[in-house]
């Protein structure tokens, strides 16, 4: 028997137990072996059926194998996949182009993974404050708040404050000042002269879909402009449809200096992401100082210039904000019976569940039980982000069964 027929004939158990010797345990999936998808669902390897309220943590908003994403993959896999930025390729111009047009900023930096964005964005808000700012060498700070989650590279983690994410990977980067969230008095405490960033998330997603105050972005980006630094804007989670505009940054009219792009940019067919900023600020880059082999290979910039395609025609934003209402009725009406509080903007909810009941991860389990997928995040917290294509006959379908698991326990 060939390898490829053992692994069909293997059903779900077996294939979590043949994980376990030959995967790093760094991930703690919930035991469901997806096989199969289409749009908001998902099929294990038995065949049964699960409505994907999660998207890959907005990787897929545009549901599994859209047929437009699916068809520029397929065309660009029959031409060029790769050639190393150590030659252009025909296809990087159209993406870098589109995308700095969708986002109204300057110039494209591209590169592969979410953390690589952020990576990035760190060496350039650097020299950026050495060359431009004046800043002393190796004396360039930058500001974060705490219960970010911007990646898990050593140097991410060293300003996280999740001490998961932190124990055991000393010594850590410096150069990084924390400061709590939605506090803008505290943010205009820790900026000096040897500032060179702000870095956030517009809406802290790994921390539960924590949503600032009205005017905390605005205010960010007055403090920041006013004491000459950058705002970089992480939207690797919040951006392209997810909160029903393009932008999270958008629901204040902000635009950062620099935006991180990444997750959703890839189509959920491969990672992409992006560094999109002013022309002065990415400018400071010359060539030797940064890449990646794989950063704007044509396969990725194909399909990244059908996302910015699909994002253009503004459908998938309106969705986002007209189901957004549907999935902000339906969490209302379980307020007190089972849900504590939420918090959700478009297509996108942290859910605080009554310990009571069950932590976030029990709730997920019974959840998957009833066909429908979730993830939960901090004690007895659950996200919600399901891919924009979702129906609303879909999304109260899940509503229902999260209803359900709340009021009729395990």
């Amino acid at each position: 028997m060939t390898v490829a027929a053992s692994r069909s004939l293997r059903s779900s158990a077996e294939l979590i137990r043949a994980e376990e010797p030959v995967l790093a345990h760094n991930y703690h999936p919930l035991p469901v072996v997806v096989a199969r998808a289409e749009g908001s669902w998902v099929e294990d390897v038995e065949g049964r059926r699960y409505l994907d309220m999660l998207a890959g943590y907005s990787a897929l908003n545009f549901g599994h194998r859209h047929p437009a994403l699916i068809e520029a993959a397929h065309r660009q896999l029959d031409q060029l996949t790769l050639t190393s930025r150590a030659f252009h390729n025909d296809r990087l111009a159209q993406f870098a182009e589109s995308l700095a047009e969708l986002t109204g900023l300057d110039m494209v930096l591209p590169m592969n993974t979410g953390a690589e964005a952020v990576e990035s964005a760190i060496k350039v808000a650097r020299k950026w404050a050495y060359e431009v700012k004046g800043v002393a060498p190796d004396r360039a700070t930058i500001v974060v708040a705490a219960d970010n989650f911007h990646g898990r590279t050593t140097t991410i983690v060293s300003f996280s404050t999740d001490e998961t994410a932190r124990a055991g990977f000393g010594p850590f980067t410096p150069g990084f000042r924390v400061v709590p969230y939605n506090d803008l008095a505290a943010l205009e405490a820790a900026i000096d002269e040897t500032t060179a960033a702000v870095l956030i998330e517009p809406i802290q997603g790994e921390a539960g879909v924590v949503i600032p105050d009205d005017g905390y972005l605005r205010g960010v980006r007055e403090l920041t402009r006013r004491t000459g630094c950058l705002f970089v804007a992480d939207e690797i989670q919040s951006g392209l449809g997810r909160t029903g505009h393009t932008l999270a940054v958008e629901h204040e009219d902000v635009v950062p200096d620099v935006l991180l792009l990444g997750k959703a940019l890839g189509g959920g067919i491969v990672p992409v992401s992006a560094v999109v900023a002013r022309r002065d600020v990415l400018q400071v880059l010359r060539p030797g100082e940064h890449g990646s082999t794989f950063g704007g290979n044509p396969l990725s910039a194909a399909v990244g210039s059908a996302v910015v395609e699909l994002l253009e025609t503004g459908e998938y934003q309106r969705r986002a904000a007209e189901l957004g209402i549907v999935l902000r009725g339906g969490l209302t009406a379980l307020v007190g019976k089972g849900v504590q509080g939420f918090r959700a903007r478009g297509l996108w909810a942290g859910v605080d569940i009554d310990p009571a009941i069950g932590t976030g991860r029990e709730i997920s389990e019974r959840l998957m039980r009833e066909g429908v997928l979730v993830k939960d995040t901090h004690g007895s917290t659950i996200r919600l982000a399901p891919p924009l294509t979702i129906t609303g006959e879909e999304l109260r379908t899940a509503l229902g069964s999260l209803e359900k698991v709340l009021t009729e326990g395990s």
